[in-house]
């Protein structure tokens, strides 16, 4: 009797450590949604996010954007033909109003974006991405991805 309560108390805990969204620091709160809006193509919500001084960079590319028009349009064209995207977040943490997050950006989408026209890629790419926030307005300041590219690279190669 007491080994079966001892193993359904064990089993619990690992329940009850998880956190709840509504346990998160606002920041990390602030950061899954706005993630969630760019890996659904929710550019309305999207945009919310935004202003003019907003900064979108993708340091691995070596591209920024600036501003909501400019952010918007870059995403609008990149996820063009994308069945599916979404981030799975491994781990997350903040210091502040700066948000990490480390995971793997997976993508199902048409090959000819990648010169394998006619073909259907799937893609799960390594990558960190940070947002510094205005918590206050519920605005992104900077969104930096940093993207494992090589494994990209290695990935499409297979297919």
């Amino acid at each position: 009797m007491i080994k079966q309560f001892l193993v359904s108390i064990l089993m619990i805990l690992p329940l009850a450590a998880q956190a709840a969204p509504g346990d998160m620091p606002a920041e990390q709160q602030m950061a899954i949604k706005y993630i969630q809006a760019l890996t659904d193509h929710d550019y309305r919500t999207l945009a919310s996010f935004y202003n003019r001084d907003s900064v979108f960079k993708d340091r691995t590319a070596s591209k920024t954007y600036t501003g909501r028009r400019d952010i918007i349009e870059f995403f609008e064209r990149a996820h063009r033909g994308v069945l599916e995207y979404d981030f799975n977040i491994e781990h997350m943490y903040n210091s502040g109003s700066l948000v990490v997050m480390i995971g793997n950006y997976h993508y199902r989408g048409p090959g000819s974006l990648f010169g394998k026209p006619g073909k259907v890629i799937e893609l799960a790419i390594p990558g960190v991405t940070t947002v510094k926030l205005d918590l206050a307005n519920h605005r992104v300041k900077e969104h930096e991805d940093l993207m494992d590219y090589q494994t990209m690279q290695d990935q499409l190669a297979t297919q």
